[in-house]
């Protein structure tokens, strides 16, 4: 038998779903149409959080539970109205990316099998600026999700008293994410530098909740990942549902919300309901564009107090200052 397909009308295109009643989620029972149809109902908010990005597709051709793997380079094979861009790597090679403009280009993507969108934090008009700080609070294992609550309005302080304004959202996972719209002034490593200096003012005001500390012998608590800022690192946008197996949705919150949140309760099934009472939380993110000048100036004084580069991932090039990339369990058995 042929596999079935369904085009859609969608933004003034005609957009082919392949094996729509493909089942993408198995314990919960939605399929690929299903996926399509939730995206479709939050575009809004979920177009806003990829608009004009290079995007890499984490795509699981069979689903949740499936094998997935990352495509940098947009599909040979695409329509004619897919916007695209050409992203040079750190390590010097090049891809032309997907970049989503509107619902049609949006729902072609989740065709292919991506669950989630993993944009980068620049616009296609300017690759090399970034106008998006990562905040990503990742949490060890059996840390209670309130401390992550608890964490991420530490985070919101230490914003707001160096005049950037964060907007929360659930990860969709474990975690809390925090984007930041930022004047795209500086380079990749200036913000990633921004970033390292808020995870280390929360990890000195929470030392027991929080930690910037790369090698996860040395975590506890919260991870606060600057390194998600380092260039071509992504992220999960605004309303991505990730590949868990209630269909949980990566969700924007008020400020007012994060101290009783519960991050199960948005889902594939719930997220449209509150979309289409409530808006979007991040809405105004676009019109909050901050300066990273105070951070930058944070980063200096820790450096003055004897707090040097930190280090990043094994696949970039070492750079000046960073120390030693070997565990420091391994180094002092050295």
């Amino acid at each position: 038998m042929p596999a079935r397909k369904e085009v859609l009308q969608i933004a003034g295109r005609e957009v082919t779903i392949s094996n729509p009643e493909k089942v993408f989620f198995p314990q919960a029972g939605y399929t690929k149409r299903d996926l399509i149809l939730y995206y479709l109902a939050v575009a809004d908010g979920a177009v806003r959080g990829v608009r004009n990005r290079p995007m890499a597709m984490k795509r699981f051709v069979n689903g949740a539970e499936g094998e997935f793997f990352f495509q940098k380079r947009a599909p040979l094979q695409r329509p004619v109205w897919i916007d695209t861009v050409e992203l040079r790597f750190p390590s010097g090679r090049t891809a032309v990316e997907v970049v989503v403009n509107d619902a049609a280009q949006l729902a072609w993507v989740i065709n292919l099998g991506c669950i989630d969108l993993n944009p980068h934090p620049v616009r296609a008009d300017d690759l090399e600026h970034p106008d998006e700080l990562r905040v990503d609070l990742d949490p060890m294992p059996d840390v209670p999700w309130a401390q992550v609550r608890d964490v991420a309005l530490i985070a919101r302080e230490v914003l707001d008293e160096n005049g950037l304004r964060g907007f929360p959202k659930t990860s969709g996972s474990r975690g809390v994410h925090i984007n930041v719209r930022i004047e795209r002034r500086w380079t990749f490593g200036e913000v990633r530098t921004a970033a390292l200096a808020l995870a280390r003012e929360v990890e000195r005001r929470a030392p027991s909740i929080a930690t910037s500390k790369w090698w996860k012998e040395e975590r506890h608590g919260i991870f606060l990942d600057y390194n998600q800022n380092a260039k071509d690192r992504t992220v999960a946008s605004a309303y991505s549902v990730r590949p868990t197996p209630d269909a949980r949705v990566s969700m924007p919150l008020e400020w007012s919300e994060v101290p009783d949140v519960n991050p199960a309760d948005f889902t594939l099934k719930t997220a449209p309901k509150r979309f289409a009472e409530r808006g979007d939380a991040s809405a105004a993110i676009d019109d909050q564009a901050g300066s990273l000048e105070r951070l930058l100036e944070l980063s200096e004084r820790q450096r003055a107090a004897g707090q040097g580069e930190a280090p990043w991932p094994p696949h970039y090039a070492k750079q000046e200052g960073e120390p030693a990339r070997v565990q420091p369990s391994r180094k002092r058995r050295g």
